[in-house]
């Protein structure tokens, strides 16, 4: 038996360090319990192989039932709170629109007593529409946060699946995730962090074609992409259709966060990045590195910055770049100007 645990415990640390998903290793042991019922069903008593793995089937069906039982109880347990849940949504009067269910007030308690937000700012947060550029480093504490503040709309448009070298900072997925869109692996995360949000997933790259348009149902634009030509033509669409863009970026052990909105005063992405640097100078995450908790700090701002400016609170960041060094531990904030000849948002644009 001592074999065959180990045996087990190999498999489950191979897959593990081969970046197998937990469904696989666990199908891997499945097989391996098999195999050893197979053996000791079909070799004789005393059999060196049936000595090896326990002698006798019983103690083996004894464990498999104990897991089936288990696997079972938990399935239910789910089943049950699914059902709950559906009886008491449906037992409930609809919310009128603009209004709180008792769960959702109980739920926001701590933002309607700050005297900053208050109800009014939660009730612009229900109303509020935000779209999230990328369900990566950046996009995923953003998403979280926004999902559990209570934003009433939340779209999230990105291309990519979810990879095992993801998980190390992309909060929002998870192991079982990998190979799913990055867009409906974050769609089930917020709605299971809040069912009272509607999550409007886009599973495709964001291009000129639909960026405009999209934009424009949307209050407010984070862009978390990691190319600067996404992030120039996320720019463009936002100053056409006037909406801020809380625009974040990451390099190894920094990060840098900016609110570019010309339509009120500030300068736009390309007044202060009129040209993306040369090949090299600015290498991806997947080039450089990056620290794991950054992309948490960075995009729990750019969540930040969102809530205020839609629930008017504080000073967003605009015509302020604020610089994180989490390797020193330090902060710094930059002014940024808009510049007159800026062919998206100057006077001669």
């Amino acid at each position: 038996m001592i074999l065959v645990l180990g045996m087990a415990a190999a498999l489950w640390g191979i897959g593990a360090l081969m970046g197998a998903p937990r469904q696989a290793r666990f199908l891997m042991i499945g097989l391996l319990y098999v195999a050893v019922l197979i053996v000791q069903v079909a070799l004789p008593a005393g059999h060196p192989l049936r000595l090896a793995t326990g002698e006798s089937p019983a103690l083996w069906l004894l464990i498999g039932g104990a897991v089936v039982l288990v696997l079972v109880y938990r399935a239910g347990l789910a089943r049950l709170r699914a059902r709950a849940v559906a009886r008491e949504a449906a037992a409930a009067p609809p919310p009128k629109p603009g209004t709180f269910t008792e769960t959702e007030l109980n739920r926001y308690a701590r933002h309607i007593v700050l005297r900053e937000v208050g109800g009014p700012g939660q009730k612009a947060l229900k109303g509020g529409k935000v779209l999230v550029i990328g369900a990566g480093g950046l996009g995923s504490p953003a998403l979280l946060y926004l999902a559990a503040a209570g934003v009433g709309t939340i779209g999230v448009i990105d291309g990519d699946e979810v990879d095992n070298a993801n998980l190390q900072r992309q909060v929002i997925h998870r192991d079982a995730d990998i190979g799913t869109p990055k867009v409906f692996s974050a769609e089930r995360a917020m709605r299971a962090i809040n069912p009272f949000i509607e999550v409007r997933p886009y599973h495709r790259r964001l291009d000129a074609a639909i960026a405009p348009t999209l934009f424009a149902d949307y209050d407010v634009i984070l862009d978390g992409t990691d190319n600067f030509d996404t992030r120039y033509l996320a720019n463009r669409a936002a100053v056409s259709t006037r909406r801020p863009l809380v625009s974040g970026a990451l390099a190894q052990w920094e990060g840098q966060i900016s609110v570019f909105d010309p339509a009120r005063g500030g300068p736009c992405y390309e007044c202060i990045f009129p040209e993306a640097p040369a090949p090299g100078l600015a290498p991806s995450c997947a080039e450089a590195g990056v620290i794991g908790p950054l992309p948490g700090v960075i995009g729990s701002m750019m969540a930040v910055e969102a809530v205020k400016i839609i629930t008017g609170a504080g000073q967003p960041l605009r015509g302020e770049m604020l610089i994180y060094d989490a390797l020193w531990g330090e902060t710094r904030k930059i002014a940024l100007e808009r510049r007159t000849d800026c062919p998206v948002c100057g006077t001669a644009a």
